[in-house]
């Protein structure tokens, strides 16, 4: 949520910074339209506030007149009263009206762009950071792995799609035997990893949300359609992100406590998942998946350190997984709705040649705060000030899974296992049919 004192005093610094995104015309025109409309509201207040005063003191002026019987000027001044109370009560649902108004044009606008994100239009902007492959930065091996992991899941009899469209359509799929524990075992090593090495403190929070949730991290109003809603009250998460970042919402946290780093293994859930091409097949694009969240809640000062460390905890699991890897940096007409500045992490896959994303690491700054009103305090009496939060995924399990298969594949059809994965399935470090 943006700060409208903050729009008010230089309109055109932020004109020029949310302009940095990829924005269409009606989004512009809103934004064009918010100093009219933040006048217009003042002014209402104002007269709203100015005609309760006048009412409260003829109020008063009528018991006086009526004890010194002066009963012409008690008459006036009721009449006066009735008057100022048609005035309060335009005045105030010129004021309701504008405010909503109001409220839903900044709702509607993404974050600021940082200062240090690129421009561009579109992911052609983007920048890449660095790559790694098994330490040696050199890329994705010259080896001749063309299978897909459909194929091979479906070689390995242990990827269902059909079973999985008839119980649920498309966008779903059923894994078996020990695909089925390799999907586990992904979740448990990367939640390890992050609580036991990286410091993330394991949660285990809500699937289902309310309205203030979703609205507070962004999904709402803009995402309404990429959502599933549940009834008439809740919301699937489509990312722990929002169940994570709300566990501050209306709170004002003490300094001592930042910063907060929360770390989950939940499912998601998308009603938006892709256009058909190369993702309509398979696992990379789903109705339902799995994924390690991460969430940090910092003091402002530490955000930009906090989210360069996120990246790296998302890195390290790819590295520990063995898989080639590149890091982007987002441009502005890229980024996600509420982040200020955004790393991707993007894995090798072989099938298809190309890095495709199994992270986003975002810094929101203080967007999400104030639209969850979290807050934190310097020291004993110290005025509340919104938190800045992060969010990162550590990782997403599905592509971390079609990853393994597709990078660790052999001529026959068989999957070699990434070493750290060895406790969680049993000492295996082969996948095979049977």
């Amino acid at each position: 949520m943006h700060d409208i004192k903050a729009i008010r005093d230089d309109f055109s610094a932020f004109k020029a910074a949310v302009g940095r995104r990829s924005l269409s015309a009606e989004a512009r025109a809103h934004i064009e339209a918010i100093p009219g409309l933040d006048e217009l509201l003042r002014a209402a207040k104002t007269k709203k506030q100015e005609a309760e005063a006048g009412r409260n003191a003829a109020s008063k002026a009528i018991g006086a007149a009526k004890a010194r019987k002066d009963e012409p000027e008690a008459v006036r001044l009721m009449e006066e009263v009735a008057r100022l109370k048609a005035v309060i009560e335009d005045a105030g649902a010129a004021e309701a009206r504008l405010e909503d108004e109001l409220h839903a044009i900044l709702a509607g606008l993404p974050n600021l762009p940082a200062v240090d994100t690129p421009d561009g239009p579109d992911e052609s902007a983007n920048i890449e950071q660095r790559r790694w492959y098994r330490g040696t930065g050199r890329g994705p091996p010259g080896v001749d792995l063309s299978a897909d992991h459909v194929t091979l899941g479906e070689g390995l009899g242990m990827m269902d799609f059909e079973a999985a469209a008839r119980m649920s359509g498309a966008r779903f799929v059923v894994l078996r035997k020990d695909l089925a524990r390799l999907e586990r075992a992904l979740s448990a090593f990367m939640l390890d990893l992050q609580t036991g090495e990286h410091g993330y403190e394991e949660t285990s929070p809500p699937y289902l949300v309310r309205d203030e949730a979703m609205f507070g991290t962004g999904q709402l109003p803009k995402f309404f359609d990429d959502q599933f809603r549940v009834g008439t009250e809740h919301w699937l998460i489509p990312t722990a992100e929002v169940s994570l970042t709300n566990t501050v919402r209306h709170t004002i946290l003490e300094e001592a406590v930042l910063p907060l780093r929360l770390a989950a293994d939940t499912p998601c859930f998308r009603a938006e998942a892709g256009a058909a091409g190369r993702d309509a097949r398979g696992m990379i694009r789903m109705h339902q998946f799995r994924k390690v969240e991460l969430v940090s809640i910092t003091r402002p000062e530490d955000s930009r350190s906090e989210h360069e460390r996120m990246t790296q905890c998302a890195e390290e699991v790819l590295k520990r997984l063995e898989l080639p890897f590149r890091t982007i940096l987002l441009c502005a007409g890229d980024m996600g709705f509420g982040a200020q500045k955004t790393y991707d992490l993007e894995v090798w896959l072989p099938s298809q040649g190309v890095y495709r994303e199994i992270s986003s690491c975002s810094n929101c700054g203080d967007f999400q705060a104030r639209r969850m009103n979290a807050r934190f305090r310097r020291g004993e009496g110290g005025k509340p000030e919104f938190v800045h939060t992060l969010n990162g995924s550590g990782l997403a399990v599905g592509r971390a899974l079609v990853a393994v298969l597709e990078n660790g594949q052999n001529p026959d059809g068989s999957i070699s296992l990434p070493a750290a994965l060895a406790p969680y399935m049993g000492g295996k470090t082969r996948i095979e049919r049977g």
